[in-house]
């Protein structure tokens, strides 16, 4: 255990767990769905770029060789594919905390890290975003 400053105030943290993950990447899964404030993003479909980092021990998985031992990251993928065509939130902000949600209470997962996007919505820059990272304690 550390004791570590985060922002104005001082957090224990336990390294033992953060450093003994391994990690599930998931890159530039591109998706399509309803996001934004603006009265044409409310009705057209726009791009949405979403990333994650699944942290998981993925020891035992390694050993059986068993589906049921892992992550299972196809029906989490196929979870917020569902997710994101079916909904239409007016902020990123309230996308990524249901996909980090869904990937932690839904699917056990640990720790998760998740970044999503939306290319070209913002004149002279590639996208804008939002990345947050949430753990199971998060949602005790």
């Amino acid at each position: 255990m550390v004791l570590a400053r985060h922002w104005d105030r001082y957090v224990t943290i336990k390294l033992e767990t953060r450093m003994s993950m391994d990690k599930i990447v998931i890159k530039d899964l591109l998706l399509r769905g309803i996001i934004g404030l603006n009265p044409e993003e409310r009705i057209k479909k726009q791009d949405i770029l979403i990333n994650l980092v699944l942290y998981t021990d993925v020891r035992h998985a390694a050993m059986t060789d068993d589906i049921a031992d892992s992550v299972n990251y196809k029906a989490i993928t196929k979870r917020i594919i569902e997710h994101v065509e079916n909904s239409a939130d007016y902020l990123v902000e309230k996308l990524v905390s249901d996909i980090a949600r869904i990937i932690i209470v839904e699917f056990g997962v640990a720790r998760a890290q998740v970044r999503v996007e939306k290319p070209g919505a913002l004149r002279f820059a590639q996208s804008v975003g939002i990345e947050i990272e949430r753990t199971a304690e998060d949602y005790e």
